[in-house]
């Protein structure tokens, strides 16, 4: 399935026209898997929401009742998906391109055909390092949407879509507060795009070792893939969450002054164990996208 990225003709130089396709065709085949699984991200930020409230419902099943009969039934689950499509369209984007065209700039410059172990954690690492980066402000106002009626009702910012959530972030908290989480953003989609793409690469290599060229093996490769890209990165998502959703009440200060902060206060009033809760969900949600993703990027390309 990788052999999009991995494999490539010696020494052939691209064109820019490709090189543009491998950045549109990411984007489009991250659409359309966020498309069918938007439910499951709003089911998680609320799981992880309701853990540091000290609610702690981890049942989805549960979040889910909840949201449809008090949040507008199916509409809820949708909530924010102007921005989760727009995100998709600039951060899957990045990450799939970026990390097409980085493996096939060091195929021609070292003359070869396939990448190392090294090599392609590389790329994935810093495809996925700047395609968050600049997806940071679209991601702040994907989680405020979705997290917005866990707010008390003065607290609500009750943005109407992805541009005026943009516009009044800018104008009332500064250009500078549309990176807000970018840290933790950073870190989650790294450690989601290195263990993503390299335990994929990596499982489907053995499994085809093992059993031959055998259809199953790319769709239980990225089954493998999820389960190490959802632990891995999961923390991450849980701090970004409580980090991008803070917001202080009249004379009070924020709950987290920083990453650090969230990492050590959730730790120390809701245990280590909880920087995973979710992780059922969370798993069910990221696998599925990374193979919707990975097999339509292959099948358009």
């Amino acid at each position: 399935l990788l052999n999009i990225t991995m494999d490539g003709s010696k020494g052939k130089k691209p064109s820019v026209l490709k090189q543009f396709a491998n950045v549109g065709l990411g984007g489009l085949s991250g659409m359309i898997a966020v498309s069918f699984l938007l439910p499951l991200d709003m089911i998680k930020i609320r799981i992880q929401l309701s853990s540091e409230s000290g609610e702690n419902i981890r049942n989805p099943f549960k979040i889910a009742k909840r949201l449809y009969k008090n949040e507008g039934g199916f509409r809820a689950f949708y909530r924010g998906i102007d921005s989760a499509l727009f995100r998709q369209a600039t951060f899957t984007s990045l990450r799939l391109g970026l990390f097409t065209n980085f493996g096939d700039f060091i195929k021609r410059a070292r003359n070869k055909k396939t990448l190392s172990m090294p090599e392609k954690s590389a790329c994935s690492l810093l495809a996925g390092g700047l395609a968050a980066f600049v997806d940071t402000p679209l991601d702040l106002t994907l989680v405020r949407m979705q997290a917005d009626n866990t707010l008390p009702p003065e607290l609500q910012r009750k943005y109407r879509n992805v541009f005026h959530a943009l516009g009044k972030i800018f104008k009332e908290e500064g250009i500078i507060k549309l990176w807000k989480g970018a840290a933790p953003t950073v870190c989650r989609a790294m450690a989601a795009n290195f263990s993503m793409l390299t335990s994929f690469e990596e499982a489907k290599e053995r499994l085809t070792k093992a059993f031959g060229k055998k259809k199953f093996i790319p769709f239980l490769s990225g089954a493998i893939a999820g389960v190490t890209a959802a632990t891995f990165s999961l923390p991450f998502d849980n701090v970004k969450t409580k980090i991008q959703k803070m917001k202080a009440k009249p004379g009070e200060r924020l709950p987290y002054s920083g990453v650090f902060d969230c990492f050590l206060k959730t730790c120390k009033r809701e245990g280590p164990t909880r920087l995973w809760v979710g992780l059922p969900t969370y798993y069910v949600r990221v696998s599925p996208q990374a193979m919707i993703t990975l097999i339509v990027y292959d099948f358009l390309r």
